[in-house]
């Protein structure tokens, strides 16, 4: 009889990358029983060998998902009776407690420096920050101790939890190795971005130092509110800047293959020590064999120059903006060779594959 688990998002869509694609699919083509609850309002499906339960219910705000969708979520819970859940969620924190007095083995899956994530919240008052942080630390520390492991993407994260729980264990977010590995480039002066069009990304940095480079172009593709991008739209060097908006998997991989350069200039609370391995739109750029221009994070950057794959600066200069976007440009075949050492290190190490091992191995250690 097949070992049975059971994944829990309350806030994620059922198709997510990591929790989906990644996580669930590897464990199901491994022999596992695998369910996926989820909140949504669509029918319930068997996907990938995977089962996908829905509550039926479709939170309207934060309020009504973590404390409408709770019981719905456990009843579901109850009724798929696995012998291992893993939930990906800070809310769901008080149902892995109840599943252990049941005798279950729980992993949590923290996604996010969540105590540090809390601080850049902007919908919470700035005033509450700071005590809400510390609330849900000590909540955390009390909860983490009982549960059976502990997955994180990144090290510093993994190194807070271990403290917690000595089961902890690390599983980044590589990408899945596919169409990007066979790319053909193209010839342009495009530097590029794919993913949410947020401050967090120093976009308007990027439009400020591009405005006194010639013949160049910023495709940026990706979602973002309005006022955001009427924000950008409003800077001189906005007429260098193709958005084209959400776009398809086939187009970003048309974008990746005409751009000299991936840009990845974060800036957060959460990684502004450290850095994290979370973030998959580095690896994304380097399986498509496109340089690196990244934030001067310490993880960062011992990867990159590790690796010889890119450049990394810091992401609220200008001035050091403009001149690796030059160095791109002015050094061809030096950024041809980064590009091939990123695929290349992406073939080898970077991919998901090196870590559904590290979840299985965890998975049969339970």
């Amino acid at each position: 009889m097949k070992e049975k688990v059971c994944h829990i998002t309350s806030a994620h869509d059922r198709n997510d990358v990591r929790i989906f694609m990644k996580e669930c699919v590897s464990i199901a083509k491994n022999g596992y029983d695998v369910s996926l609850i989820v909140n949504d309002i669509y029918p319930d499906e068997l996907n990938k060998g995977v089962k996908i339960i829905s509550t039926n219910f479709k939170p309207k705000n934060r309020i009504e998902r973590f404390i409408k969708s709770k019981k719905m979520i456990y009843r579901k819970a109850l009724e798929v009776n696995a012998d291992i859940y893993h939930l990906h969620d800070p809310d769901l924190l008080p149902i892995g407690n109840k599943l252990k007095k049941k005798n279950k083995k729980v992993i949590f899956d923290s996604h996010e420096d969540v105590p540090k994530q809390i601080l850049d919240k902007t919908w919470i008052p700035k005033n509450l920050r700071r005590c809400i942080s510390d609330m849900y630390s000590f909540y955390e520390k009390r909860t983490l101790k009982k549960y059976d492991a502990i997955i994180s993407v990144t090290p510093h994260i993994v190194e807070r939890l271990l403290k917690i729980n000595a089961n902890t264990v690390l599983v980044t977010n590589y990408p899945i190795l596919g169409e990007l590995i066979d790319l053909n480039r193209k010839s342009s002066n495009s530097i590029c971005f794919a993913g949410g069009i947020t401050s967090q990304y120093n976009h308007d940095k990027i439009i400020k130092a591009i405005e006194e480079i010639d013949d160049i172009e910023y495709i940026m593709a990706g979602g973002g509110t309005k006022e955001y991008l009427s924000s950008l739209q409003s800077l001189p060097g906005w007429g260098k800047v193709n958005y084209v908006g959400t776009v398809s998997h086939e187009e970003v991989k048309d974008i990746y293959s005409k751009s000299i350069a991936g840009l990845a200039l974060d800036y957060s609370t959460q990684g502004k020590e450290h850095g994290t391995l979370g973030i998959i739109k580095m690896f994304e750029y380097m399986e498509a064999g496109i340089p690196i221009i990244c934030s001067d994070y310490e993880l960062w950057k011992r990867l990159v120059d590790k690796e010889d794959c890119g450049i990394c600066i810091n992401p609220n200069s200008i001035e050091d903006i403009r001149k690796a976007i030059n160095y791109i440009m002015t050094n061809q075949d030096k950024a041809r060779l980064m590009g091939e050492n990123g695929k290349r290190a992406s073939v080898d190490k970077y991919n998901w594959g090196t870590q559904e091992k590290i979840l299985l191995d965890l998975y049969r250690s339970l």
